[in-house]
């Protein structure tokens, strides 16, 4: 796979293979977390809407509520899990490859999951060395909080 952005380090650019964003959604509408049906289509949906192609899906409704699921794209996964009760989700949207954008995904979801508030951070996955020949052996790098 090819390298994707690049983030400068002591002056030299970084490349890395994908952006895995690890986003909360608070004080959403449990309706809608709860809904097994509509969490699986915001989260197709929101694969489409950042550029991924689907390869496959699979949802499932806990008892007595919360869902959780995952899509499995080829530039790697959306996954989810909802706490209705508490009107929280928990979201790994996890994109290589430079066509997609795992932010337009966290934008689609925070307004369909009708979030009052919403946080993330951004990891950079599989850093380069400064040639780009190699991956460094070290823990991915943290790139954006918000």
């Amino acid at each position: 796979m090819t390298p994707i952005g690049s983030m400068t380090t002591e002056n030299k650019q970084q490349q890395y293979l994908g952006r895995h964003i690890l986003a909360e959604f608070f004080e959403c509408d449990p309706n809608v977390l709860n809904n097994p049906t509509l969490v699986e289509k915001y989260m197709l949906e929101a694969a489409l809407e950042c550029g991924a192609t689907i390869v496959n899906k699979c949802f499932h409704l806990f008892m007595p509520h919360g869902v959780s699921g995952v899509v499995i794209i080829s530039e790697s996964h959306l996954a989810i899990h909802t706490w209705p009760e508490f009107g929280y989700a928990a979201v790994d949207l996890f994109t290589c490859g430079e066509q997609c954008d795992p932010k337009i995904s966290y934008e689609f979801l925070k307004k369909k999951f009708n979030s009052k508030d919403a946080k993330y951070s951004q990891l950079n996955r599989g850093l380069m060395d400064f040639e780009g020949h190699d991956i460094k052996h070290q823990p991915f790098k943290i790139s954006e909080s918000f």
